[in-house]
């Protein structure tokens, strides 16, 4: 394992000057910690939680020892099989999951300004500390003993190389990158790893011969133009690690309540569709009843067979919550977008949330 501190710097300085100070925590496979809480017993196998072998599901998460064997999240589950025989499949506890993620924000939030980027992430604002970077090694530790889950963490000026910095050096790593040292830090490392560029955009860069953040600062902006426009001065800035972002400790909430499913043999037929896409309307809205929301986009997913994977959606007039309203926009979508090619994953969200009466839809 990692664990080790790392301090990116140039000179020994005793004390170094903190304009901003940011940290970024990331919990190490939170979600199969989670799940070897309840069941030590698993401890140094190679496991995955999520579906298994045979059901078309998918790796939600991978433990260290699956990872050597090229499992990832994301991956089909019966590929990770034969990538690792003896993987150990569980099913996720989200339940559990949410309490151990609100145990990990409750104490987070004892050092400063917070901001959750997900259940197992967030940004904590460490301007307040006069040595901020004395301090992070302690507060892994701490959260770590206190939740017995393992994190990882990373401090730097800003939250892009904050969050760079929390991944260097997994599982339990700390790493502290100087002021002053951000573009050094970020030189030798893909540009994929910034946040803000995409498959797309990672693309377009490697046709110009750009692989590094490195070669992304010292090419002519010109030659980038052409492909990205004034978007150009925006990544040679993200690859020296400029981001103005502050920390937001404004509550967090979800953007979507959504839910899918993966078929066991590809769908051809609308009325099969149909009745699954009833069943996934029914828990979108129960969920939504039970935040007391109401929702005026609604977004399909379908994954064919090969898949390839479109969301379309639509935003309606009036907000939503029962079933059989969001399932009267969802099948309008369906027979937009779908013209009988097999389907292997359907899914089904509401987002732009609010709090008002339901409206009742005519059609539209």
């Amino acid at each position: 394992q990692s664990g080790g501190l790392k301090v990116m710097r140039r000179r020994p300085s005793a004390v170094m000057e903190w304009q901003r100070a940011i940290l970024h925590l990331d919990m190490d496979a939170f979600f199969v910690n989670v799940y070897l809480l309840d069941h030590p017993e698993d401890y140094g196998v190679p496991l995955a939680i999520g579906g298994k072998p045979g059901t078309r599901g998918v790796v939600a998460s991978a433990s260290y020892e699956a990872r050597q064997h090229g499992v990832h999240s994301a991956m089909p589950a019966t590929q990770a099989q034969r990538r690792c025989p003896e993987l150990k499949f569980a099913k996720a506890d989200w339940s559990r999951i949410e309490a151990c993620s609100r145990e990990v924000m409750r104490r987070l939030s004892e050092f400063g300004p917070l901001e959750p980027l997900s259940v197992d992430e967030a940004f904590v604002d460490l301007g307040d500390e006069e040595v901020p970077e004395e301090i992070v090694p302690r507060l892994r530790k701490y959260i770590s003993s206190e939740t017995k889950l393992p994190a990882s963490v990373g401090l730097a000026t800003s939250k892009l190389v904050a969050k760079v910095a929390s991944d260097f050096d997994k599982p339990e790593g700390c790493t502290i990158v100087s002021p002053g040292n951000e573009a050094e830090f970020l030189a030798p490392l893909p540009v994929r790893r910034l946040y803000g560029i995409g498959p797309k955009t990672g693309t377009a860069l490697a046709e110009l011969g750009i692989e590094t953040c490195r070669d992304l600062v010292r090419v002519d902006v010109q030659a980038l133009l052409p492909a990205f426009g004034n978007y150009a001065v925006v990544l040679q800035e993200l690859a020296q690690g400029i981001d103005t972002r502050p920390v937001d400790p404004s509550p967090w909430e979800r953007k979507q309540i959504s839910t899918e499913h993966t078929f066991p043999k590809d769908i051809t037929e609308r009325e099969q569709l149909l009745t699954a896409l009833a069943e996934l309307c029914e828990q979108v809205s129960a969920e939504l009843s039970n935040s007391s929301r109401t929702g005026r986009t609604v977004t399909l997913k379908l994954r064919w067979s090969d898949f390839t994977t479109i969301t379309r959606q639509r935003t309606l007039p009036s907000e939503i919550a029962a079933a059989k309203d969001i399932l009267h926009a969802a099948t309008a979508l369906l027979d937009r977008n779908w013209d009988g090619q097999a389907v292997r994953l359907l899914g089904i969200g509401v987002s732009r949330f609010g709090t008002k009466s339901q409206t009742r839809l005519g059609d539209f």
